[in-house]
């Protein structure tokens, strides 16, 4: 957590720094144009991603499909377009990685591999508290144990319990 709180500092002064020596290697006119153009480029990007992975999913459940690699790929593109939005070189560089279909699909690919993991060991863990009884009171499993049920009378508007002993 530590370490993610000290990039997210760092990479503004970063971004800053990279964008001034920039400037002062090509000019402050052309460094202007390229940032705007990567944040328009990002904007385009980003609408785009959003209607071709809409499309694209909704011919994946017509197939009667699960979109889930579309679901990812568009995501990867909309985190693309959205670096691109972010002024700055090195957030571009970021986000044309994620544009790339070949980056693209290493990075989808170990975001899926980690997901599948961290979701067995979920399953594994949900597993053997359940199977060792200590997720409900004395080792009960929920379908075993009975609902407590109460009979009463109203009279007059008021609740009187009637004991059963």
């Amino acid at each position: 957590m530590r370490v993610f709180l000290l990039l997210l500092l760092l990479f503004p002064v970063l971004e800053l720094f990279v964008l001034v020596k920039v400037g002062m290697s090509i000019g402050f006119l052309p460094t202007f144009l390229l940032v705007v153009g990567g944040s328009m480029l990002g904007i385009f990007v980003v609408r785009v991603a959003g209607l071709a992975t809409a499309m694209s999913a909704r011919q994946s459940l017509a197939r009667g499909e699960l979109p889930a690699q579309q679901m990812l790929d568009g995501l990867m593109m909309t985190v693309g377009g959205g670096l691109l939005v972010l002024p700055g070189f090195i957030s571009d560089v970021l986000g044309l990685l994620c544009l790339m279909p070949f980056t693209r699909r290493l990075i989808v690919g170990k975001v899926r591999r980690r997901a599948e993991a961290q979701a067995s060991r979920q399953r594994a863990f949900a597993e053997d508290m359940h199977s060792a009884g200590s997720m409900h009171p004395g080792g009960a499993r929920p379908e075993a144990r009975r609902p407590e049920v109460i009979e009463g009378e109203v009279i007059e508007g008021e609740y009187e319990p009637v004991d059963k002993k």
